[in-house]
């Protein structure tokens, strides 16, 4: 594979987003907002308001957007994956959850503090190293913007492939993260000061 371009998502124009989303498996439907709505907001909303809510998160199209909440990668000139990583305060269902907490004694409150919570990856370019490219990519994106720290929640045992959307345990490792807790027997939390 050759080297992926990854930049900010308000770089991006819509399309390219959404063409990422749209062969990403269970993001088609997801559109990273798992983690922004509680369960009733999520039983309330559709694809297409979660895809709205998207686009107005990470700016599409919009390059003078003073924030994105992730980053798209492109291969040979295709947009080819999807990172969300942004402060930790944007992700309301990380509050509520065990994970990130179980074992540690921490301020939720933090923004300093950043998480990278999905990956997406385009079918025609898995198994090449993208969602490797995509987690280095994201840990530097957050140390530019200011964060004092990153973290990412991957799965690490059973399980099935759906659940990689949160990256793995050595897909984070590989981007400079350590394990730090470990919540549930299946989760990790991964993090790295900066």
């Amino acid at each position: 594979m050759t080297e992926p371009r990854i930049v900010p998502a308000h770089l991006v124009p819509r399309a390219d987003l959404d063409a990422v989303m749209r062969e990403g498996g269970d993001a088609n439907s997801c559109r990273c907002q798992w983690f922004k709505l509680s369960p009733g907001e999520w039983k309330a909303t559709g694809r297409e308001a979660r895809d709205d809510a998207l686009v107005a998160q990470a700016g599409c199209g919009r390059p003078d957007a003073a924030t994105t909440s992730g980053l798209v990668a492109y291969v040979d000139g295709e947009p080819a994956g999807w990172v969300a990583v942004e402060p930790r305060t944007a992700y309301p269902r990380l509050r509520t959850a065990r994970i990130p907490w179980s074992g540690r004694d921490e301020d939720k409150d933090d923004a300093g503090v950043w998480a990278v919570t999905c990956f997406v990856v385009r079918k025609g370019y898995r198994g090449r190293g993208l969602a490797t490219a995509l987690a280095g990519a994201a840990v530097a994106h957050a140390r530019s913007s200011g964060a004092a720290a990153v973290e990412g929640y991957p799965r690490v045992e059973g399980g099935d492939a759906s659940a990689l959307f949160v990256g793995t345990r050595s897909l984070f490792e590989a981007a400079g993260l350590r394990e730090v807790s470990r919540p549930t027997p299946g989760r990790a939390v991964m993090r790295a000061e900066l």
